[in-house]
């Protein structure tokens, strides 16, 4: 009697995570979903039985193959060539004629502009090239952009510059827009983003709203993409309403005069406290946040201010991380001294965390050699054939894997990225 050969069946990983994306894009065929329910660190164990008529009566041997793939889990996905075939120009739904561009632009603020994008965010809108979502876009990364500026058609990356004043990396501000467009291959190669803010106050990564299988997207990016970075070309909607000027994601606008104590502190969630970041991100304390200012009050706001009032020189009561007028005046006028780029304040000798955009493949800082130092020193240093450096490397993810590891955490836990409590146990 035969053996029986045992078959599995799958289901379809709708997975969003960054590995699972780069997986379904590189892999030939679909991503099993059941290796600890993410395909980017798996191994797919196969299991088939030979007949007993091929080797004999009654005698059966297993064959078993381990396909190697990912031994790690990375903290953002290294995507290959974007993956965004695109469109050409067509109107709203796609029905009609393809009409010039306007000698006046609908004008937009920046806020508005994020909040459209958001919008698709929210909704999942899916990835097609040929699709039309209920307001008229085309479902790609050119259709993307078009909705987010609120163009009257749908363009394609070797339009949408006509639409925007090309601009330096230094002036980008959320709204604005990142394209290349290859002449090459214009409909497979090229890609365009919207640039979202700054993750770190190093201007290294961003945030980018983006329209990439399998879905419209949030994504820290490095700057200005993880391919072709030096063709990516920073671009601003020429028809950028003057006026919201400072305008910024979550509803915030151009600073005023001092809202007055109340507005900060525990508790408080409003405009003021978003303007509050934004200002000491570019005074210097982007190592505070993990992810953007918000309208929330949290620690990292008190901090940061704190970090501001001490680079004045002030102590005491004047440095107790809650803006007050002086503190206020001296971020909205520029006027200010900033905050030097040696880290947090220290907590019972442990010095600050610094933040997890400091720790990942493309970061090259001063607490990478820091970490690398502190690893050796704990004795987890037979990882570097060269001594600790300023640019992440495998040899650091490993240190830190393997510290992790003897704390007793497992998987995400230990991931070989170092959070906020991996660093106070290194440094403790």
């Amino acid at each position: 009697m035969a053996t029986p050969v045992f078959e599995e069946f799958e289901p379809v990983s709708d997975c969003d995570c960054p590995g699972c994306v780069h997986w379904r894009r590189v892999s030939p065929g679909s991503l099993p979903g059941r290796f600890g329910g993410h395909p980017a660190a798996r191994h797919t164990l196969v299991v088939a039985a030979a007949t007993s008529a091929a080797l004999g009566a009654g005698h059966v041997t297993p064959a078993v193959a381990a396909v190697p793939l990912a031994s790690h889990r990375p903290a953002a996905p290294v995507d290959p060539e974007p993956d965004t075939p695109q469109g050409v120009r067509a109107p709203l739904h796609g029905t009609g004629g393809v009409a010039d561009a306007p000698a006046t632009l609908p004008t937009a603020t920046r806020t508005e502009i994020i909040n459209r994008a958001k919008t698709w965010i929210t909704a999942k809108v899916p990835y097609s090239m040929s699709k039309y979502w209920s307001d008229g876009y085309r479902q790609d990364c050119s259709g993307f952009v078009s909705m987010a500026w609120g163009l009257p058609g749908n363009e394609w990356t070797g339009s949408l510059a006509q639409f925007g004043v090309k601009i330096k990396k230094a002036e980008l501000q959320p709204g604005d827009i990142l394209l290349f467009h290859n002449p090459d291959n214009p409909h497979n190669s090229s890609h365009v983003v919207i640039f979202g803010g700054w993750t770190d106050y190093t201007h290294t990564y961003y945030t980018a709203y983006e329209q990439t299988p399998p879905k419209a997207r949030k994504l820290a990016t490095p700057y200005a993409y993880w391919s072709n970075s030096s063709k990516y070309v920073p671009y601003r909607y020429r028809a950028i309403t003057s006026g919201a000027a400072g305008a910024q994601p979550g509803g915030s606008t151009k600073a005023g005069p001092f809202p007055g104590a109340a507005y900060f502190g525990p508790g408080a969630n409003n405009k003021y406290v978003t303007q509050l970041g934004e200002m000491l991100i570019a005074h210097g304390a982007g190592s505070y946040y993990t992810q953007g200012p918000g309208p929330r009050w949290s620690d990292a706001d008190r901090l940061a201010t704190q970090a501001f009032q001490k680079a004045q020189g002030w102590s005491g009561a004047d440095a107790d991380g809650l803006p007050g007028p002086s503190t206020w005046e001296l971020l909205t006028t520029g006027k200010g001294k900033s905050i030097a780029k040696s880290g947090k304040p220290a907590s019972n000798g442990v010095p600050g965390y610094p933040g997890k955009n400091m720790f990942r493949p493309g970061a090259d800082n001063e607490y990478v050699t820091q970490l690398g130092k502190q690893l050796v020193k704990k004795g987890y240093g037979r990882y570097y054939t060269t001594g600790p450096g300023p640019r992440w490397s495998e040899a650091d993810r490993r240190a830190v894997e393997a510290f992790q590891r003897a704390q007793g955490w497992r998987g995400g836990a230990a991931d070989g990225y170092p959070g906020p409590e991996t660093w106070r146990r290194l440094f403790s």
